[in-house]
């Protein structure tokens, strides 16, 4: 049972920088891909970015060359480092842990481009 806690999130001017964080307990989480994942109002939840255990990564289009995805082993955390951030980009953003058949999710952080 892995449990999944974010932090960060808040209000950003377009343009600006912003880093989520995502804290992992229950177990160690270093096995899983981990995974970021947002939300806007009306629209599906979306994949942001992934790592595999490996430290492979992948980008949502929309983000590529803007957000980087990493992760720390050791204080079973993973990170989202946004920057040149876009009034689109506003949404709840979610951190997912998954392994073969496990999925587990955090409650979500807002982070708001206002401009």
């Amino acid at each position: 049972q892995v449990q999944l806690v974010e932090s960060g999130g808040g209000l950003v001017q377009p343009g600006g920088s912003l880093r989520l964080s995502c804290a992992a307990s229950g177990s160690s989480a270093s096995s899983y891909t981990m995974g970021w994942y947002h939300q806007a109002p009306g629209k599906e939840r979306e994949l942001v970015a992934i790592i595999t255990s490996g430290g492979t990564t992948n980008y949502a289009d929309s983000v590529k060359g803007r957000f980087t995805i990493s992760r720390d082993n050791a204080k079973n955390t993973v990170s989202l480092q946004m920057s040149s951030l876009k009034p689109e980009d506003t949404a709840v953003y979610f951190c997912n842990a998954a392994l073969k058949y496990r999925v587990y999710w955090g409650q979500g952080t807002q982070v708001t481009v206002s401009s």
